[in-house]
């Protein structure tokens, strides 16, 4: 246990100390040059952690600059996830939310500084610990919110669930471990064949990154210089793993061997959105892939399922809160140096819970999704096909079929093969049914029905 605070502490160096409830590490306070406007200051510039390097000579700047404007706005996000997360804690406890559902309570840096360094019109894929990652990229509250509780305004019209959300330019939210990055080499491959310019985002966590598809698809992206940032989470444990029991080596930066690595402070947003936009004007640049390892920490179990504390004590993650929050980071920042107020940032508080409780409400009024939601959107530019069994019936659909038959009774509605596939094929395309293709029955609502969902 001792070893592993060491690794903790050593990690995520989020603040040397903390004077009642304000977190601020000497390094995050340290203000290089700010200038003045009217009641607040505009802008300010901190020094960061230096970033881990592997195979690059040069890598992020040591400091960043930081607008008011962006300071709220990065604060706004952060709350709204954090709030997000233990509403659907909430929900879950409740039975309102079912199935999984893994939470992103902790890693709120990861999110926000990636989405601060590329653009919405670059492309992203992730795993199932997917929540955060829909809001940055454009998905609401309301619409994270009905998804999670399965309803029609959700953001895949509650057929997806936790894990499986997606906006423009946004592939999920995946649920099989590690799928997801071969998926993004194939979207970076598009960006190259196209030639706009976009690059890839593929995110993993430390959990995943043992599995043999990732560096298969590291060395496809190193032979054909794709546009991708291959990102790993490393939140300390994979499940109830931690990393240094499941990991030969954890020094997952460097995994790429012959692709670029940075190692990167994942619990400061300003430390990781210079990191990735440096690692995105190496992509655009035509150098290929880079890997960029981010060092956070999950606040919640791996999922609902996981009360997370019998692998790690409540004291580590109580002292990770306190010593290396993203948010108050953050906060006290933009306190210390003037660029906002308290004030203004309960008020942001407040403005979030009431979007949160909002959304909450909608998402467990909102109706869900009808039976034969299951057959849309299944195929690209096509209308969504409707089958009979969920409609009401109507002899005229298919045209006649009733009277092409010949009839005789199938009481037990069970028919044999050639019968369902000649039966089925007739109501696909509505062809009138070849004359002695199939036996002859008569043709009920029950029948066809059951032949549909049988065979």
């Amino acid at each position: 246990m001792q070893k592993m605070m060491t690794i903790i502490s050593n990690v995520l160096r989020g603040s040397a100390s903390r004077n009642g409830a304000q977190v601020v590490s000497e390094a995050a306070s340290m203000v290089v040059s700010s200038r003045s406007y009217a009641d607040f200051t505009p802008e300010a510039t901190f020094d960061i952690k230096k970033v881990d390097l592997h195979r690059l000579e040069e890598g992020p700047p040591l400091t960043s600059t930081l607008t008011r404007e962006d300071g709220l706005k990065y604060y706004r996000i952060m709350q709204t996830i954090r709030r997000m997360e233990l509403k659907a804690d909430q929900l879950y406890k409740q039975k309102i939310i079912r199935g999984f559902c893994h939470l992103y309570d902790g890693q709120e840096a990861c999110a926000v500084g990636i989405e601060g360094g590329i653009t919405l019109s670059d492309h992203l894929i992730t795993a199932y610990r997917a929540h955060g990652y829909t809001l940055t990229r454009g998905g609401t509250v309301r619409e994270i919110m009905a998804e999670l509780t399965g309803r029609r305004g959700g953001i895949a019209k509650g057929k997806g669930g936790s894990m499986h959300m997606y906006t423009k330019n946004f592939y999920g939210g995946n649920g099989i471990v590690g799928a997801q990055v071969p998926l993004g080499a194939g979207v970076a491959l598009a960006c190259k064949y196209l030639g706009t310019g976009q690059l890839c985002v593929s995110l993993y966590g430390d959990g995943a990154a043992n599995q043999g598809q990732i560096f298969e698809t590291y060395n496809m992206a190193s032979l054909w210089k794709l546009p991708i940032i291959f990102i790993c989470e490393n939140n300390q444990y994979g499940m109830g793993t931690s990393v240094e029991r499941a990991s030969a080596s954890t020094e997952y930066y460097k995994r790429g061997d012959y692709i670029p690595g940075l190692r990167v402070d994942g619990m400061d947003v300003l430390c990781v959105r210079e990191a990735t936009k440096f690692a995105a004007d190496h992509c655009r640049s035509g150098k290929g892939p880079i890997l960029m390892e981010l060092q956070t920490y999950r606040y919640h179990g791996h999922s609902m399922s996981d009360p997370g504390v019998s692998y790690r004590t409540r004291e580590e993650i109580q002292e990770v809160r306190s010593k290396s929050d993203p948010i108050s980071m953050l906060k006290d920042r933009m306190l210390s140096n003037n660029m906002a107020s308290i004030e203004e940032l309960k008020e942001i508080d407040i403005e979030v819970r009431k979007e949160i409780e909002d959304a909450a409400q909608f998402a467990t009024t909102d109706p869900e999704p009808p039976l034969d939601d299951l057959c849309s959107h299944i195929y690209a530019n096509e209308k969504p096909f409707e089958p009979m069994a969920f409609m009401d019936w109507n002899p005229s659909l298919p045209p006649n079929i009733h009277q092409r038959l010949p009839t005789r009774s199938c009481p037990t509605h069970v028919f044999n093969r050639p019968s369902a596939r000649a039966l089925v094929q007739t109501l696909y395309t509505q062809r009138e049914c070849p004359a002695g293709a199939i036996p002859p029955y008569t043709l009920t609502q029950s029948n066809f029905t059951c032949s549909l969902m049988l065979h």
